[in-house]
């Protein structure tokens, strides 16, 4: 035994037991409480109140040197009272983008759920790390029932999975297992270990496919794209020509990545056609779900996705379409091997004892290249419990339901015109102002109306506006009106 190391360790406890308490302002506990309960007052009023009102800005938007002069952003050797506190408090949040505002369209995330918020809260106020079960046991039991349900949502009656850090991170973790999987020496020995590596995935992909090839080694040469179709899918016999020609070129393919969900035009990849190609080729097959996923929580449009349940690994994040609040993004596996840990693992023995009191498999850690980890289980997990299946299905149709809204209504319009009729809650359209109504055919007629030049096809670069319709704004239509 290390004496030594047990002595300071006995040595700091003591320190902590006789020091001041720990959540007070200067020793006092209720002056902390005070603070607090201040604070959550000014985040009913500004945030929840204010913030979802469409009557309120979305923004008090100013310049950025502006802006550094009125939030007084230097760091002093001397505090500040309790009051100057919360007038920062309220400051920060009259100068930020207020993302559950009705009027908010700006990313795939909006929203206001009060069951996830309540979720988050409580998250923040425990500060755990997900990493074991002795530190952190309801959410340890927690995370692998919520995934429990997402894998079945897929169509796995077993797997594996990880709550991570967005849907770039679940994204990278795929490509890092496929590789292992198909090159286990690679964790030990790098890229040495290596022959060069093809992935495929399409033009439409989201771009984090691409940074994590080159974050991992394997460079952006390696990610070969997949031509699409006029509604941005892939196509699968473009993917069979670009295996077949990387293998000519003495490259190993290793991966497909497929969509479900483009971030602009809202496509879903034909993932029975494309899993095909992967059980032809031996190839791990991986599903973007991250804004399309949850789709699958509804029996009227789940057909999107028919074929997920053949894929390896996929990426699905709640925080988006279900607005349980970022961030909460899973990856999900198939496998059973323990393929995460033994990919990711490094058998910390401060961490990861082999002779604790429980069942050590509980201790996820391993499974993920973090140490500390954030709980982003417990948000939709109360949001579900409040909603249930059902509220969830619900809102996911009422999405679907107010972007068929808004297009019609874009129809009635003129100077409104399509790019496609959508089959998810993107709607793609051009405002074709007055000057250039009727004169499609001019041939400087796209560069005018992208007002920047280039490819002048319908949406690649062309840069319609898009609207992201999640359908859980009671606003929305008035807004429209208005």
């Amino acid at each position: 035994m290390n004496t030594d190391f047990w002595s300071m360790q006995i040595k700091y406890f003591v320190l902590m037991a006789d020091s001041k308490p720990v959540f007070s302002l200067d020793g006092d506990p209720m002056a902390a409480e005070a603070l607090l309960r201040d604070v959550f007052g000014i985040v009913v009023d500004e945030v929840i109140r204010k913030g979802t009102s469409a009557s309120e800005k979305v923004c008090e938007w100013k310049e950025p040197e502006e802006l550094k002069q009125l939030l007084d952003l230097e760091l002093r050797s001397q505090g500040e009272a309790s009051e100057q506190i919360l007038a920062r408090c309220r400051e920060v949040i009259r100068y930020s983008v207020k993302t559950c505002h009705p009027h908010f369209f700006n990313q795939l995330f909006s929203g206001l759920d009060p069951h996830a918020l309540a979720g988050r809260i409580v998250t923040e106020s425990l500060n755990t790390s997900q990493y074991t079960y002795e530190i952190a046991p309801v959410f340890v039991l927690m995370e692998e029932e919520v995934l429990k349900k997402l894998r079945a949502l897929v169509g796995w009656s077993s797997g594996d999975g990880v709550f991570c850090p967005g849907g770039s991170i679940s994204n990278m973790y795929a490509v890092n297992l496929a590789r292992y999987q198909r090159y286990p020496d690679c964790k030990q020995r790098g890229l040495r270990a290596l022959p060069p590596l093809a992935l495929f995935t399409s033009k439409e992909c989201h771009y984090s496919i691409k940074k994590g090839a080159a974050f991992l080694g394997l460079g952006t040469d390696s990610v070969r794209v997949v031509k699409t179709d006029e509604r941005g899918k892939m196509i699968p016999e473009d993917l069979e020509r670009l295996i077949s020609l990387a293998e000519a070129e003495g490259a190993v393919p290793f991966l497909v990545s497929a969509t479900s969900g483009t971030t602009v035009l809202g496509a879903f990849d034909p993932l029975e056609a494309i899993a095909d190609v992967c059980q032809r080729h031996g190839l791990w097959l991986h599903v973007d779900a991250a804004w399309g996923g949850s789709v699958l929580l509804s029996q009227t449009h789940r057909h999107l996705l028919d074929g997920i349940q053949r894929a390896d690994s996929v990426a699905w994040n709640p925080h988006k379409l279900l607005t349980a609040g970022l961030q909460c993004s899973a990856l999900l596996l198939r496998d059973t091997s323990n393929l995460l840990k033994r990919c990711h693992g490094s058998q910390a023995s401060y961490l990861f004892q082999q002779d604790k009191f429980y069942d050590v498999a509980l201790d996820t850690g391993d499974k993920v290249v973090q140490c500390g980890r954030r709980v982003d289980c417990l948000k939709l997990w109360l949001m579900w419990k409040a909603q249930g299946g059902q509220g969830l299905e619900r809102r996911v149709n009422q999405a679907f339901a107010l972007a068929w809204y808004l297009v019609e209504e874009l129809k009635k319009r003129e100077g409104f015109e399509l790019v496609m009729e959508p089959e998810f809650v993107n709607v793609c359209f051009w405002f074709v102002p007055p000057s250039l109504r009727g004169k499609k055919e001019s041939p400087d007629y796209g560069e005018r109306l992208s007002k920047r030049g280039g490819d002048p096809s319908p949406w690649a670069s062309l840069n319609p506006l898009h609207l992201m319709c999640d359908g859980l704004f009671s606003g929305c239509r008035a807004s429209w009106r208005e």
